[in-house]
């Protein structure tokens, strides 16, 4: 029979990667996600921001930076221009504030638009665990009866992690069209 767990761990994968992946759309308030990824040369080694400082949110649209080594600031400040968040940001000699602005309709659009991108790559990933599993399924040495039970399961678990991720886009959507 099939491996129910280990399909399950890579579709929950999959779904762990859509919400890390959603996490980076901004929607109209402060959020420390927006600035995953962004890179910063620290003594020539690229260093994630939230290694080298202390991000918090003193306001709603307001996320502050405080570097733990002063002599970070300005190449914290660098980078965060070179990823082009859409975001300025104000650095006062101790600490970067990142002002999140307004979403306009237009913008909350399009970033529903990126989200719907997002969630349709995910659903991709799900189809092609499940065209892996059911290759496996056989080609293996089961009996017909158990390969057809074998991709019933997977099938079912594809159909359940697809309407997780509709859920998630449908969440996602409405806190982006939410005023």
């Amino acid at each position: 029979m099939v491996e129910e767990r280990e399909i399950k761990l890579k579709m929950d994968k999959a779904i762990e990667s859509l919400e890390g992946r959603f996490a980076t759309i901004r929607a109209g308030r402060a959020n420390p996600n927006i600035l995953n990824g962004i890179m910063v040369d620290y003594y020539g080694v690229p260093t994630a921001i939230q290694a080298l400082a202390n991000i918090s949110i003193p306001e709603a649209r307001v996320l502050s930076i405080k570097p733990f080594d002063k002599s970070a600031l300005k190449n914290i400040e660098k980078a965060i221009h070179e990823a082009n968040i859409g975001i300025a940001p104000t650095n006062n000699g101790e600490v970067i504030m990142l002002t999140v602005p307004e979403l306009t309709g237009e913008t909350r659009r399009e970033y529903v638009k990126q989200a719907s991108s997002m969630a349709e790559d995910c659903k991709v990933a799900l189809r092609n665990i499940r065209q892996d599993e059911n290759n496996k399924i056989k080609k293996s040495e089961m009996t017909e009866d158990e390969k057809e039970i074998s991709l019933e399961i997977v099938q079912d678990l594809i159909n359940k992690y697809n309407k997780i991720v509709e859920e998630k886009f449908k969440e996602k959507e409405k806190e982006l069209t939410s005023i």
